[in-house]
């Protein structure tokens, strides 16, 4: 039985209930506003949030994913195909973002990136918070 939010006397069902929510790893097309060269068009990005908090949560962490950009220390490399992608693209990990679940216009776009990339990933986050982050051995 589907649980109930209630709203002003009215029962409506809640967002969660109507729709998957999105897991750890996978690509979404996600429209971010008020980016800049970025009119509202949307752009895949991957989600970083723990798949708990994506289940009870109204909102997602994602990373967005550019055709372009230099490998560096939070920019990490997504091969085509990788997680539906379809071209070869960059992570900019420390443009990590929450949006709305409204935000997320279609996905996954395929299969969870390897745990490799996201392993990657986490670890270039922490480094746009400042932490020193070795790569694994």
């Amino acid at each position: 039985m589907a649980a109930r939010a209630r709203r002003g006397g009215t029962t409506s069902l809640c967002r969660s209930e109507v729709s998957d929510p999105p897991r750890r790893g996978e690509i979404w097309s996600v429209r971010l506003l008020g980016q800049p060269d970025d009119p509202h068009r949307p752009r895949a990005a991957l989600v970083v949030s723990a798949d708990i908090r994506n289940r009870i949560a109204d909102d997602v962490m994602v990373v967005p994913i550019f055709s372009h950009g230099a490998i560096g220390p939070t920019h990490v490399r997504l091969a085509r195909g990788s997680g539906g992608i379809k071209k070869n693209s960059v992570l900019f990990c420390e443009e990590l973002t929450t949006l709305d679940r409204d935000f997320l216009t279609h996905g996954p776009l395929g299969a969870p990136v390897a745990s490799e990339i996201l392993g990657a990933v986490l670890r270039a986050v922490r480094r746009a918070l400042g932490e020193t982050v070795p790569e694994p051995a």
